[in-house]
């Protein structure tokens, strides 16, 4: 197809159109499985991490907990059980609030956290003392792909189910990747607009933000978009919402936004680390134990959250703090 196509849809278009229609018209989580869903202690333990937060940051009351992308509230729904048993004060302190467009996941949400409120976007949820948990949601916000050519740079379009190319500006590029001829540059411009935000809020009041999603350490060449449908990857440039799409998250790209929007940086790292330091087989042998019906249910979900094999070094975990807060559990400074 020429490349002056005027049906061409750049990616990022392609793909924000692709997953509004998906998620206003699939369940998501019989296409693929997150954290949250392999197994409860997840969520406890991201729940607990908070709580352990809040308490460093002074138990500013009250304090907003939130999540980007809750999907069906399982991972908040896990967090507020744990919290409200081991911190009451935190329970008490706290208030709920989700962003999520989607109204079929809303509904889902409801019936698993009374009393949560909802918002389309991070700008309208209050601005207070704040936690943000995100899971799994940097990975779907939409990307451009700029492909090497010879000493100069095309962009990635869609038109009738096939790539196509249109010349690209060079500052659109991201800068410092090294590229070879034909070697492809990702760029999310949706997820460094969402993390500076983020940042930027921790700068006014305190707070901690925590990133929980696939990708690589550190930035790298390479076309990572794909697609998945009834749990198999399918050819992501197939019929608008008929698949999810994502793509990997660069977190060193990330984690430089962050620190230029002022807020303190820890991670990546990997997520079996992260999981590991945070007590999650010490946590599940004491859940197995009190439920040997489900003992090795709970043992392998454990491990295919944090073995390198599985998903615990593919995951990774980063996390923004206010300037001069305390440094988060979990993680080192880098």
């Amino acid at each position: 197809m020429a490349a002056t196509d005027p049906v061409a849809e750049r990616l990022d278009r392609f793909m924000a159109r692709a997953n509004a229609i998906y998620y206003a018209t699939h369940d998501p989580f019989a296409d693929f499985t997150t954290s949250p869903e392999i197994g409860q202690v997840f969520g406890e333990i991201v729940g607990l991490w908070a709580a352990v937060v809040w308490q460093s940051l002074g138990r500013p009351a009250p304090v907003i907990l939130a999540e980007a992308g809750p999907g069906r509230g399982t991972l908040m729904a896990d967090a507020l059980r744990a919290i409200r048993r081991a911190v009451p004060a935190f329970g008490a302190a706290l208030q709920v609030h989700l962003i999520e467009t989607s109204p079929r996941l809303r509904a889902v949400q409801a019936a698993r956290i009374p009393g949560a409120v909802w918002h389309d976007e991070l700008a309208s949820v209050p601005d207070a003392p704040l936690i943000l948990l995100a899971n799994e949601f940097l990975d779907a916000l939409p990307i451009r792909q700029f492909v090497r050519r010879g000493d100069g740079w095309t962009e990635r379009f869609v038109a009738g189910g096939e790539w196509t190319e249109r010349p690209a500006f060079a500052g659109d590029v991201p800068p410092g990747r090294a590229a070879g001829d034909g070697d492809i540059v990702e760029l999310n411009e949706p997820a460094r607009g969402f993390v500076a935000a983020v940042a930027a809020r921790l700068c006014r009041q305190p707070g901690a933000a925590l990133f929980l999603d696939y990708g690589p350490a550190r930035s790298a060449a390479g076309d990572s978009l794909q697609a998945l449908a009834d749990k198999r990857p399918v050819n992501p440039l197939a019929v608008a919402g008929s698949a999810d799409l994502t793509a990997h998250v660069d977190f060193a790209d990330l984690a430089a936004v962050a620190r230029a929007s002022g807020s303190a940086v820890q991670g990546p790292e990997t997520q079996g680390a992260f999981l590991s330091a945070l007590g999650l087989f010490q946590r599940t042998e004491r859940l197995a134990r009190g439920q040997p019906a489900k003992a090795s249910a709970l043992m392998q979900a454990a491990r295919r959250l944090a073995d390198p094999e599985a998903m615990g070094q593919l995951f990774k975990v980063l996390a923004l703090r206010s300037p001069g807060a305390p440094a988060l559990p979990g993680l080192g400074d880098r």
